[in-house]
C-alpha cells in the first residue's frame, strides 16, 4: 500500500502551508445554493465547489445552514487555516471542525467543508507537482464508470417511475474511454426504446442527464434490460444492469408507498419484490433497497442473492453507520459521496474501513453537481471499484473524461475486477 503523499514530501523536504483561503457563493447543476472555496498555497491556488444533492440521508452533514451563505460568511473564520500543510487531510479536517463546533457542520455547512478540505488537496498536490489521487495513501484502482440512463423519483417529474435510477456500468470494457462510449450508446438506445413505445416524448431528463419518460417501473426495467442489451451484443462487451431505488424516499410509517405505479409494500413485499426484479432482469447492482434504518433487510438481502448490494443513504459515507452494517453484514458495497461527511479526511478514513471488510468503494457525484472533475482523482485515490458520475451532461463529462486521462496516464493502475 503506497504511503501518504505528505509523508513523500516531509522526506522532500517540501514544506507547504495554506496561505489564504477565500469563500464565495454559488450554485450547483440544479440551481441550488452552494458554497465556492479558493485556497491558495503560495503562489498555488485551487478552486472548488461543494456539490448538493436531492436524495439525501437523514444523517448526512447538513449542505448549508439556516441563512445560506451569508451565515456561511459570518461563521468563517480563515485565519484558523493559515499555516496548515494543505496535505494533511487530518489537521485540515480537524481544524474545520473546531472552526464550526457542531457535530454536523451545521454553523458552517456541510459544503464549506467540502470545497475546503478538497481545495486545500488539490492545490497541496499542485504545488508538489503530482497529481491528486496521489496524495490519498489507499490502493489506488481504476473504476468503472455506472450511470445513470433513465431516471424516476426525486430525480424526475411526476409519470415518471418510482425508481430512482436505471444503471448501466460496462465492466467488460478494456478502458475508461471504451466504458464511458459504452455508457453513452445504451443511453442513445434507451431514447430509440422510449420513443418507439411513446412518439410524443419530447425528450425531458431529470437531474443527471437520465431521460424521465412517462413511464411505469416495469416496463421501464424491460426497456432499459433490453437497451442494455442491444447495446452489449453490438460492442462486444459484458454491460452489466443495476438500480438505486433510494427507498427511503418513498417509505411512509412502516410501508414502501410506490405512489406513482399504486402499490404499498410491506418490508416483507419489499424483500420478495426486489429479489424478485433481481432475477428476472439479471441486475447486478442494487443501491438502498430498504429504508436508511433498516439494516437487517439489508443484510437479508445480500444473504439471499450474490450481486452487489450498495449502502448509500444507510450509511452517509459515516464510519460509525458503516461498522454496524459491516457487523451485520449489510450489503456488500458502499456509496462514498465526500459532502455527506463534510470532509477528504473523513470520507478516506470511511473508504479505509470499507476496503478493510471486503465492501467495495463506488464513489459518487451528486445530482445538484459541477463541472469540477476531482471525483475521478478521489475514486481512484480511495480504490473505488465504480465511479457513479451520470452519462451525459457538461458536470458529468467532465468527470468521465478526467477519469479516462487518469487511465491513459497512468496505465500501471489495474482497472476493477468486478464481484459481481
Amino acid at each position: 500500500m503506497p504511503k501518504p503523499l505528505r509523508h513523500w514530501a516531509k522526506r522532500r523536504g517540501l514544506k507547504m502551508q495554506i496561505t489564504d483561503v477565500s469563500l464565495r457563493g454559488s450554485f450547483t447543476s440544479r440551481g441550488d445554493a452552494t458554497i465556492e472555496a479558493t485556497v491558495k498555497v503560495g503562489s498555488t491556488v485551487a478552486t472548488v465547489t461543494a456539490p448538493a444533492g436531492a436524495s439525501t440521508g437523514e444523517h448526512e452533514a447538513l449542505h448549508l445552514p439556516q441563512g445560506g451563505s451569508g451565515s456561511v460568511m459570518k461563521s468563517f473564520r480563515k485565519e484558523m487555516l493559515i499555516g496548515i500543510d494543505p496535505l494533511s487531510f487530518k489537521d485540515v479536517s480537524d481544524t474545520l471542525k473546531k472552526m464550526d463546533g457542531t457535530s454536523n457542520f451545521s454553523k458552517i455547512g456541510g459544503s464549506t467543508a467540502f470545497a475546503v478540505s478538497v481545495a486545500s488537496a488539490v492545490a497541496g498536490a499542485r504545488a508538489s507537482s503530482v497529481q491528486l489521487f496521489e496524495t490519498f495513501h489507499l490502493k489506488h484502482q481504476m473504476p468503472f464508470p455506472i450511470g445513470n440512463v433513465l431516471g424516476g423519483g426525486k430525480h424526475a417529474g411526476p409519470g415518471s417511475p418510482d425508481i430512482q435510477e436505471f444503471l448501466s456500468s460496462p465492466v467488460g470494457a478494456k478502458s475508461v474511454f471504451d466504458a464511458v462510449s459504452a455508457n453513452i450508446a445504451v443511453h442513445r438506445e434507451v431514447l430509440k426504446q422510449i420513443e418507439k413505445r411513446d412518439p410524443t416524448f419530447a425528450g425531458g431528463k431529470g437531474d443527471e442527464g437520465a431521460w424521465a419518460a412517462n413511464i411505469k417501473d416495469d416496463d421501464a426495467l424491460e426497456l432499459v434490460r433490453n437497451s442494455i442489451d442491444a447495446v452489449s451484443k453490438q460492442l462486444g462487451i459484458r454491460i452489466i444492469m443495476g438500480l438505486d431505488l433510494a427507498s427511503s424516499t418513498f417509505f411512509q410509517k412502516g410501508i414502501y408507498n410506490y405512489s406513482r405505479k399504486g402499490k404499498k409494500l410491506t418490508g416483507e413485499e419489499q424483500l420478495a419484490y426486489v429479489e424478485g426484479i433481481i432475477k428476472k432482469y439479471d441486475l447486478k447492482y442494487v443501491e438502498d433497497p430498504f429504508d436508511e434504518e433498516d439494516f437487517e433487510m439489508f443484510s437479508r438481502l445480500a444473504k439471499s442473492t450474490n450481486i452487489m448490494i450498495v449502502g448509500d443513504d444507510i450509511f452517509v459515507t459515516d464510519v460509525k453507520r458503516l461498522k454496524k452494517g459491516i457487523s451485520m453484514k449489510a450489503g456488500n458495497g458502499v456509496i462514498l459521496k465526500v459532502n455527506q461527511v463534510g470532509t477528504l479526511y473523513d470520507a478516506e478514513l470511511f473508504a479505509e474501513e470499507a476496503e478493510r471488510s471486503g465492501f467495495t468503494v463506488i464513489a459518487s457525484h451528486r445530482s445538484g453537481d459541477t463541472c469540477d472533475p476531482y471525483l475521478a482523482h478521489i475514486a481512484v485515490g480511495v480504490g473505488a471499484g465504480l465511479m457513479k458520475s451520470g452519462v451525459v451532461g457538461g458536470e458529468r463529462i467532465s468527470k468521465l473524461m478526467e477519469l479516462s486521462k487518469v487511465n491513459d496516464n497512468n496505465p500501471q493502475i489495474p482497472l476493477w475486477r468486478p464481484i459481481v
